[in-house]
């Protein structure tokens, strides 16, 4: 019975695995709505036949079976005689593709089949209506550049878009009236790349898509009324030698330089006191560490030279002023002195260890952006590479077992620092 068994599902597999059948696919009529002229080989048809196939080699209608590597692809399909487009069709592969039997069609009647498929170059096959092919393959060869990652940042009213691609980008920023669009020439999107795209916003970006418009990635983002004309987009190239990837970021700075937006910032790091880094905010702020990819974390909160860094670094330091015993304190019991410029950046380097860091980040921004804005901008913070429906996830488990901490503190009757107090 085993064998048998085990026969059931291997046969299942390849059916599933296996190119659909003739029968199965799309079936695409390509037939112009008249024939070809009159010709001499209408006339001798019935004879030339007998020696090439019979018959039914000048008068059985054409099907050929038209299918993509990898599958899926958008297919345009035109019919061309005389240099002049007698039909066009759109379909997605795989298709069976209908056309005019021999004798309808003329010497020159030809077909192009053009396969266009995200993440792969466009492929283009022409073949005469009178061939003999039955099935035509085309493979897909990948654009030479892939986009790994896309991370925005804003705070404070400074924003960063990060590209991260295998090879170093070539590209152009189009100016428009509500914003820019970023063409990443021949460039496609990863999973997780197409997923940090989705959600943006902020209070300088209304909305952000991205969209493969043939070979090339286009980055549309379209600003706020607020940040229409008081936003400069500078762009910077670099290398993140760590994963191998090249860097091009965007800066959205504001006009003025955001002089007081650093002072506004300033004030509410000053607003952060103990009880924002201790109790029940810290169930939430061991909840989001186990919960985040510890690399991705560390990256996101190291020095890298990014506009962010001097916010990071100002709240490293108000942790250790507001946390107990003065100090910053790592999940590993090392403990860090903020005053001393030196034991500050060694914690630095090592701050996604820091107890009640990302709670006291949560603070911060709450401190400095509406409500709308607040989950985004501590995304932006702590977990650019994190989708933004994926981070709401994680955020509301966080969330809720503070929550669930603060009934238990009070059931229990125990006083003292109150989650997000």
């Amino acid at each position: 019975m085993k064998p048998l068994r085990i026969a059931v599902l291997l046969a299942v597999a390849i059916a599933l695995n296996s190119p659909p059948s003739a029968a199965e696919r799309e079936v695409i009529e390509l037939i112009p709505a008249d024939r070809s002229s009159w010709s001499a080989t209408n006339l001798f048809a019935p004879v030339t036949g007998l020696f090439m196939g019979g018959p039914g080699y000048w008068y059985s209608a054409r099907e050929i079976e038209i299918e993509t590597t990898p599958p899926g692809a958008f297919l345009d399909l035109f019919y061309v005689r005389a240099n002049f487009q007698k039909r066009f069709e759109q379909a997605e592969s795989p298709i069976l593709l209908r056309l005019p039997s021999r004798i309808e069609a003329g010497p020159r009647d030809s077909v192009t089949i053009r396969a266009l498929l995200d993440g792969y170059r466009q492929q283009e096959v022409h073949l005469l209506v009178r061939s003999r092919e039955k099935k035509v393959v085309i493979d897909l060869s990948p654009l030479p550049n892939t986009l790994e990652a896309m991370t925005h940042q804003y705070f404070s009213g400074r924003g960063a878009l990060t590209f991260l691609t295998k090879e170093a980008l070539t590209f152009r920023v189009q100016k428009a009236s509500d914003g820019f669009s970023v063409v990443l020439t021949e460039t496609g999107k990863s999973p997780a790349a197409a997923a940090t795209m989705e959600g943006v916003q902020s209070a300088n970006i209304k909305s952000l898509k991205g969209q493969q418009l043939g070979e090339d990635l286009v980055v549309r983002v379209t600003l706020t009324e607020a940040a229409q004309g008081n936003i400069e987009p500078r762009s910077t190239q670099g290398y993140d030698a760590a994963r191998g990837l090249h860097k091009f970021t965007i800066n959205l700075n504001p006009a003025d330089g955001g002089a007081s937006a650093v002072n506004k910032a300033l004030a509410a790091l000053s607003r952060i006191d103990t009880r924002d880094v201790t109790g029940c905010a810290l169930a939430y702020d061991r909840s989001m560490r186990d919960q985040l990819e510890r690399d991705a974390l560390a990256r996101a909160l190291a020095p890298s030279g990014a506009f962010t860094d001097r916010y990071l670094r100002g709240a490293l330091k108000r942790l250790g002023e507001v946390s107990p015993g003065g100090v910053i304190e790592l999940g590993n019991g090392a403990k860090f002195r903020p005053s001393i410029p030196l034991e500050l950046s060694a914690a630095g380097s090592q701050s996604f260890q820091a107890t009640g860091y990302l709670a006291l980040l949560r603070t911060f921004v709450a401190q400095l952006e509406p409500e709308p804005f607040r989950r985004n901008t501590l995304r932006g913070l702590i977990a650019p590479e994190v989708g933004s429906g994926e981070f709401d996830a994680i955020a509301d488990t966080a969330e809720k077992l503070e929550s669930q901490c603060g009934r238990e503190r009070a059931t229990a009757g125990v006083s003292g620092p109150t989650p997000g107090s």
